[in-house]
């Protein structure tokens, strides 16, 4: 009954991919202009590589955004180390701009393609990987049943599955059976992904835990450090980093309230995506503030009150120099951002309530007391005023924190322990 389901749910699913194929340039156009896509290589969307395949054995690694690709870097270069080339590809401009500079030799970079027969086919037909490791919870229906037919095993991982997302497929589940059992193996987040993986009929499932654990600290240049930390000089300063439309506004009254106490107070903000830089510059400047926006190379001077740094990749910077810093989309029902990043960097992390993306890494840390909780600008601005000036604090806390998260590490070994069998060509490598 499941493969039956699977099978129409399948044809249905790829029929309307078809009709849609007429709406795809206008979508894609509309992306270009938000600056979602890169013009120039819009051509990678409908399957059409930019780059030659390399000889020999390719292990094909899919992940969507920079969250995911920076949990599965260290596992990209481990398989390139072993002598295997590796074709990554991701859906974001900011994943493929962490991509440029941190994937290693042996490893190429293209855009996903639209989960279309015919992008997908042209894209399968050039690449011809020998294996695909999906990351997290990319379940794209038309391609696990395109690698399944034609024999190329469907690895998941740091597979995750939300509760939202799991009773989403619960509700389809003859149809969630036939795609899950697909999968030659799920190798999970935790006991809990796990289970929901296999509740929905996925067979071949182990616990490996959480890339993100094992991710090395965020690269930052050493002059760019330098740069910023003397423009700041002895500023008290703090970061509100990864935040999303509507936590702006809350980070502004947070900041005019701390500024009653600390007149020259700096706050960074840091959007989840650079694109809004703009809009957000204009949301500042409505409430008066002295802005400086790093992607437009305005300096820094004293009277600046808020740096916008709407740049790619620079979050290793404003961790080296803020030590207080609070952890945007979970003050919003987004889910929350990975904390861990800022943790490695000693900045004590404050967040919001949504953070039911990364629950088990929050709660390790907040059972440590190694974060602080907030919910609006009020308690936002307490939270910064708390650990602001008070260094033996801060250290306390981000000790705590380090503490919470090193039990968590090891996913890497056995991520790549479980994958050995599935690695095409390691031993002759």
């Amino acid at each position: 009954m499941a493969e039956g389901a699977f099978r129409a749910a399948l044809t249905g699913y790829r029929w309307v991919g078809l009709l849609a194929r007429p709406l795809v340039p206008l979508a894609l156009a509309r992306r270009v202009r938000q600056g979602k896509e890169e013009a120039a290589r819009t051509g990678e969307r409908y399957g059409e590589a930019s780059l030659p395949r390399p000889a020999g054995p390719l292990v094909w690694v899919h992940a969507a955004s920079v969250g995911e690709t920076n949990a599965v870097m260290p596992l990209i270069h481990r398989l390139a180390t072993g002598g295997l080339s590796v074709l990554f590809t991701s859906t974001t401009v900011t994943s493929a701009a962490v991509a440029a500079r941190r994937l290693p030799d042996g490893a190429i970079h293209q855009f996903g393609p639209i989960d279309i027969a015919p992008y997908l086919d042209r894209f399968l037909a050039h690449w011809q990987p020998d294996l695909a490791l999906l990351v997290e919870s990319e379940l794209w229906p038309g391609t696990i049943a395109s690698l399944d037919r034609t024999g190329v095993p469907v690895v998941i991982v740091n597979g995750r599955l939300s509760p939202r997302t799991f009773a989403g497929w619960r509700r389809v589940s003859a149809v969630a059976r036939g795609l899950f059992s697909r999968l030659s193996l799920v190798l999970a987040q935790s006991e809990e992904d796990g289970g929901r993986f296999r509740a929905l009929g996925a067979a071949n499932v182990r616990i490996s835990g959480n890339l993100k654990f094992d991710s090395p600290v965020l690269p930052a240049d050493p002059e760019e450090i330098d740069r910023l930390r003397s423009a700041i000089a002895q500023r008290p300063v703090w970061v509100a980093a990864s935040t999303h439309e509507g936590e702006e506004a809350v980070v502004a009254e947070a900041h005019r309230r701390l500024r009653a106490r600390y007149p020259d107070l700096l706050t960074i903000i840091a959007p989840r995506h650079p694109q809004r830089g703009n809009a957000v510059r204009e949301l500042l400047a409505a409430k008066r503030l002295s802005i400086a926006q790093r992607s437009r190379g305005e300096p820094l001077l004293r009277e600046v009150e808020v740096y916008l740094a709407d740049t790619l990749g620079e979050l290793g910077l404003f961790y080296r120099v803020a030590p207080v810093a609070f952890l945007g989309g979970s003050l919003i029902p987004h889910g929350g951002q990975n904390p861990i990043e800022a943790v490695r960097l000693d900045a004590v992390v404050l967040h919001g309530p949504d953070i039911h993306n990364f629950a088990e890494i929050y709660g390790a840390l907040d059972a440590a007391a190694g974060t602080r909780a907030v919910t609006d600008a009020a308690s936002l601005a307490d939270g910064v005023d708390a650990f602001l000036t008070q260094p033996r604090r801060r250290a306390e806390f981000t000790a705590a924190a380090n503490r919470a998260l090193a039990p968590l590490a090891g996913a890497l070994d056995a991520t790549f322990l479980a994958l050995r069998p599935y690695l095409p060509g390691l031993q002759a490598a």
